[in-house]
């Protein structure tokens, strides 16, 4: 068999990956001989309270000394996230993270190819955020109450700028709310704006690890600088024109609550991709669905108009709202198509 020729174009793009590469390698052996073990002390364990790539923040177990320390990453780690619990030695310019301890939980997205990443550990509770404008749509809720039923993080829905309720979206916003709260899920009534609210979220918070996610623009970043006044976070502004948020936060945080609380700021994520998941999992996401899942008469039911179908029987018997129905469709499908 004749072997095929490269064009010229591809044997430069093959060269240029290879010397990407070579330097990636070059780059993490410098680091690494920088930071011998001569120049390090003694091993200790600590926090990630920042990530940027191949650096993180890191707060001793043991706080004394500076404080917060930025440390390197050796070699051959997986991916540490804001959250996880390491060990580390220090150094005279900075320290270096040798291994990462087991995580009790993960949030995990997925990338464009699908493959799936975590961007915080450690966590008790998903925050979702949702506020008056950008209007909430349950479609979105339900998407991040799906993504942290399968990574077995209990959610908590609050909404924000409660001072923006008014005799136009009242009936809406308290149905919507009364849906979930039904279902079992917490909600809560918050405006960082006057405060109400607040002081029943942070007696919730306390003890906590928290990552508060959402939409851009809805306050999350205005809510933790309430909860706590030191967090100097960038407040973003409100598009008047289009009212969508704009992109303030851009790497995953954590912060100190006074009342002895944890929260992980992450990045407005507009819409929180399931591309990783099928249908079966997206069922199991809305937990009304489960006593009914493995009874229809079929074993590959697609839920559709299959006779004997359990959770279409349900949904007929009032014992599963049609509008949650159609939801977990609209997501199906959306993920068939690719979005």
């Amino acid at each position: 068999m004749t072997k095929r020729r490269l064009t010229k174009q591809q044997r430069l793009r093959i060269q240029e990956n290879q010397a990407k590469t070579r330097a990636q390698v070059n780059a993490q052996q410098e680091a690494d001989e920088y930071l011998s073990p001569s120049d390090l002390g003694p091993e200790q364990n600590g926090r990630v309270i920042a990530s940027y790539g191949k650096q993180v923040d890191i707060e001793p177990e043991q706080r004394t000394g500076e404080g917060i320390r930025r440390c390197h990453l050796r070699a051959n780690l997986p991916t540490i996230v804001t959250g996880d619990r390491v060990a580390w030695q220090d150094g005279e310019h900075q320290g270096v993270v040798t291994s990462q301890h087991p995580r009790k939980s993960e949030l995990c997205r997925p990338d464009n190819r699908g493959k799936l990443r975590p961007v915080a550990a450690n966590i008790d509770r998903i925050i979702i955020v949702i506020a008056p404008y950008p209007e909430p749509h349950t479609n979105l809720i339900n998407r991040y109450l799906v993504a942290a039923e399968n990574q077995s993080i209990k959610p908590v829905i609050i909404l924000n700028k409660a001072d923006l309720i008014d005799d136009n979206n009242f009936s809406h916003l308290n149905n919507m709310l009364d849906k979930y709260l039904k279902l079992g899920y917490e909600c809560f009534l918050v405006s960082a704006q006057t405060g109400e609210g607040v002081d029943r979220l942070e007696d919730y918070l306390e003890g906590l690890t928290s990552v508060f996610v959402g939409q851009s623009g809805v306050g999350k970043s205005s809510l933790l600088n309430t909860l706590s006044p030191e967090i100097n976070t960038a407040v973003g502004a409100l598009s008047a024109s289009k009212a969508k948020g704009t992109h303030t936060t851009t790497t995953s945080q954590l912060f100190h609550l006074p009342n002895g609380g944890d929260v992980i700021d992450s990045p407005g994520i507009r819409e929180f991709g399931l591309w990783h998941l099928d249908a079966a999992s997206i069922a199991n996401g809305f937990i009304e669905f489960r006593p009914f899942l493995g009874n229809c008469k079929f074993r590959d039911c697609q839920h559709q108009q299959e006779p004997g179908c359990a959770l279409c029987q349900a949904v007929e018997d009032g014992m599963i709202e049609k509008e949650r129905f159609d939801s977990y469709w609209h997501i199906v499908h959306s993920l068939e198509q690719g979005q």
